[in-house]
């Protein structure tokens, strides 16, 4: 195999903003102690994610490995429901990579699944933890949800986005009572919040 590729999402439960899937793309060979610490993103300090986010971006520019990160907004959660909407990522992240499906080693957390054309593709429960290359995808996908997150919070500032990053916690659900839902909110995660 040419290529080793990792994938993973960021944001399947949160009630409010998008959800995220990172594809990472290295040579079979690659050198991990380029990107030293590499793990399941949930592991890692936020400080330690931004760090070895900011490394992969620098070895893609320099050719090193590749990555895509595509994310689906809460409407079409709502509309489309969790799983066809990080499907539909997945599909997107892979269109921006180029890559022989022949060529391709595809590893998935989870439940994910890569498109057909990809047949060499194994799906590895807990797999961020135990493959570096779907901890990375992991990483970047939970990276640029966040930042993503903390860059909308001015704009829906009750909320305060940059805090919980729109999951679920208590601040959240309050501001959710006192405010209602915004535009960014999954109305269908929130049901039970608002009447």
């Amino acid at each position: 195999m040419k290529h080793i590729v990792g994938v993973d999402e960021a944001g399947r439960g949160p009630l409010a903003g998008p959800v995220s899937v990172g594809v990472a793309c290295v040579f079979h060979d690659f050198d991990w102690s380029l990107l030293p610490g590499v793990t399941d993103s949930k592991k890692l300090s936020e400080k330690r994610r931004e760090e070895i986010f900011i490394r992969a971006k620098k070895l893609k520019r320099d050719g090193v490995l590749d990555y895509r990160v595509a994310m689906v907004h809460a409407n079409s959660i709502d509309t489309r429901g969790i799983n066809p909407c990080i499907r539909s990522a997945i599909q997107r992240a892979f269109r921006g990579l180029n890559l022989d499906p022949k060529e391709t080693d595809v590893r998935l957390d989870g439940l994910l699944y890569a498109p057909k054309a990809f047949e060499m593709q194994q799906t590895i429960i807990k797999g961020d933890a135990k493959e570096k290359v779907i901890g990375l995808a992991s990483i970047l996908a939970k990276v640029t949800r966040d930042r993503y997150m903390v860059r909308i919070s001015k704009q829906y500032a009750e909320y305060d986005f940059h805090i919980h990053k729109g999951y679920g916690t208590k601040k959240h659900r309050e501001a959710i009572l006192e405010n209602g839902v915004s535009d960014v909110h999954r109305r269908s995660y929130c049901r039970g919040l608002i009447s």
